[in-house]
Formats: structure tokens, sequence, C-alpha cells
């Protein structure tokens, strides 16, 4: 009886999910808001809460993230990045300072403490690689002179996330100082070590990993991405990075097969990750948080168009490009979400989870539409020019 009523919430809840992508497909917007509401419907507080298959569900999520980061990090090869860090890196530095600013200073004046302001900090920096590539992809950009910015400035932000995940992970756990600088330590290391071997054995591993079965090459690079996160998780490094590490590992047509395998399982347990998140927010506690969400997202998409106005002039890039580039740079999803999901379960303060979760809402959704509403406005103006 419990199995059967298992397959059934399960069930329900991915044939919602379905559903709702189609709904977003329909209208030209990100599903990950739509994901994050039905969480919202079958978590404690919401219309029709599950009974037995939240604890399936979490995994699930657990297995999203490791899986989004994976196949973002099969985006890259380790050349690339190294090349993108040394051309944008006062670009990404301008991108950390205005952007992650806004979600510290305010968890400091609503006086949640250092801990959240931290948290919070991560929550409005990363742009979601996800959405902002798929807007690029539906809107034709990706062979505009912006793009290879904007795709350096995602880099540059997944790179940092790489080191402020363990930082993250250490404050939250509340180690001391000592205990605090030998996880950073151990994170760097192992960050540079996993680069080093990506530049360096790459085509070891792509020897290893390739196979032309392509049920072969799943297992291997599923197995591999797992294994890896999980000795980082055990080196108090993030898993989801280590995944992320596995995936720079890989390149060229590998990487594409990769890619084309991995899709669907990734959309599947991304779209149960959003789904986890909503979960574990209670929507009655998002109404009082509403209000300071839509300030942080209005805040938030002024620094990031600041950002690609500005990374995008100095590659000499006109101004209709510089301001496609700040608005492929709105959009919040993975990480954001990733970020205040580790704070909320090591209870850095009740109204967190309530107002990343509206903030991402609002930027996941309200990002697309704003890329799709400026596109015919900018091609006006470039012909009236």
């Amino acid at each position: 009886m419990h199995t059967a009523i298992l397959f059934v919430e399960l069930g329900g809840v991915v044939l919602a999910l379905g559903v709702l992508g189609a709904f977003a497909l329909r209208v030209g917007i990100s599903p990950i808001p739509l994901y994050l509401i039905a969480g919202l419907a079958f978590g404690t507080g919401g219309i029709l809460p599950l009974a037995t298959s939240e604890d399936f569900i979490s995994v699930g999520a657990e297995l999203g993230v490791i899986l989004l980061l994976l196949t973002l990090g099969l985006e890259y090869n380790a050349d690339e990045l190294v090349t993108s860090l040394r051309g944008n890196a006062k670009g990404g530095l301008v991108d950390l300072v205005l952007n992650a600013a806004p979600g510290a200073v305010a968890a400091l004046l609503l006086g949640w403490g250092p801990v959240a302001a931290i948290a919070m900090a991560g929550v409005t920096y990363a742009t979601s690689s996800g959405i902002t590539a798929k807007v690029l992809s539906d809107l034709g950009w990706i062979g505009n002179r912006e793009t290879p910015v904007v795709l350096s400035l995602l880099v540059f932000e997944d790179l940092t996330m790489a080191l402020y995940l363990p930082i993250l992970t250490a404050v939250l756990a509340g180690v001391g100082f000592i205990g605090g600088a030998v996880t950073v330590a151990i994170a760097l290391a192992t960050v540079s070590v996993v680069l080093l071997v990506a530049l360096r054995y790459g085509r070891v591993i792509e020897a290893f990993v390739r196979s032309p079965n392509s049920e072969v090459l799943l297992l291997k690079v599923v197995g591999l991405a797992l294994l890896v996160a999980g000795l980082a998780q055990k080196l108090q490094v993030s898993a989801a990075v280590g995944a992320f590490l596995v995936g720079i590992a890989l390149s060229g047509e590998l990487a594409e097969d990769a890619r084309a395998l991995l899709s669907p399982l990734r959309d599947l347990f991304a779209a149960v990750f959003f789904v986890f998140f909503g979960l574990q927010t209670d929507p009655a506690a998002i109404w009082p948080v509403a209000g300071l969400a839509a300030l942080l997202a209005v805040v938030s998409m002024i620094t990031k168009l600041a950002t690609g106005a500005y990374a995008a002039r100095k590659a000499g890039i006109a101004r209709e490009g510089r301001v496609r580039a700040g608005i492929a740079l709105i959009p919040r999803g993975e990480f954001n979400i990733v970020i205040a999901g580790l704070a909320v379960a090591a209870g850095a303060h009740p109204d967190l989870g309530p107002l990343a979760a509206a903030y991402v809402l609002i930027l996941a959704a309200f990002g697309p539409l704003a890329a799709r509403l400026v596109q015919p406005l900018i091609a006006a103006v470039a012909r009236r020019a």
C-alpha cells in the first residue's frame, strides 16, 4: 500500500510538471517559476501536501543539482576557462561586487546577521546559466558579438561558485576560523587539482569515458560524476561543484554526445529539484516578504544591466549589444536555489527561504520575458540609427 501511494504521488507530480512545462513552452517563459509554484502547492501549507514521497523527491533533487552542474561543465573546457578568466577578470569582479552587495546589504539591514548575509550575497549574485543559455538560443543571439562576453561572465560566476560554496558550507556549519580556513584550503586544492588534471590529462579521461555505445557512455559519465561529487562532498567541497569540474574535464565531440544523452535525464531531475525547494517553503511565508523580494529583484535587474553594459563596452560592443548583454544576465535559477536550500537546511534564518523563492520566481519569469519584449525595441532603434 505504501509503495502504491508513492507511485501515485510521484506520477501525479511528474505529470503535473509535464503539463506545466508544456504551458511554459506555449507562452515562451522559463518553466522554473512554474516548477517552484508546483512545489509550493505540494508542500506543507499547500493545496495537496505529499504524504510519502518527499524523501524520494529529496534524493531526486540532489541528483538534479549534480546533473545540472555536470551538463553546465560540459559547455566549457579547461582551456576556455583559463582564457576567459584572463580576458574578463575585471568584468567578473564588477559582476561580483555589484550583484552580491544587494543581498548582503538587505540581510544586514533586516538584522539577519552575517551568516545569512553571506548566503543572500550568493542568492543575488549568480545568473541562471541554464535560463540565459535558452534565452540566447531562442532569440537567435548566439552569434551576436556580445554573446562571448555574456558566456565569459557566466564562466567566471561558475568558478566563483566553486570557491564560494565550500566557504558558505563552512560558515553555515559554524566551524571556527581554523576549521573554516582548512575547508577553504581543501576546496581550493581540490578545484586546482581537478583543473590541472583537466588541462594536462583531459585526453586520458576522455579515452576512459569514450564509448561508441550510448548506454555505456551514459553510464560512465553519470557514474564518474556521482563518484567525484561524493568524494568532493567528503572533502567538504560542494558535490555540485565536483560534478561541474567533471564536465569541464570532458570536451569536444565527447562532451556534445554526453550533453545529448544527459539532457532528458537532467531536465527530469532538475524539475524535481525545483519542486523540492518549493516543498520546503510554506506559501503563507512568501506573502510577508513578497514586497522585499520585488524590491530586491528590481535592484538586481539594474545591477545586472550595469554589469552587462560595462563588460560589453570594454569589449568594444555597440549600445544595442550592451543592452542585450545586461538583459541576458537577469534570470536567476539553479545556483540561487541551491544556495538558499543550503542556508534553509542549516537554519540560517526562517525568512531566507521564502524570500529566495519569491526572488527567483520573479527573475526567472521576468528575465526571458524582458529579453523577448526588448528585442523588437532594440531592432527598431538599430534600424533608425
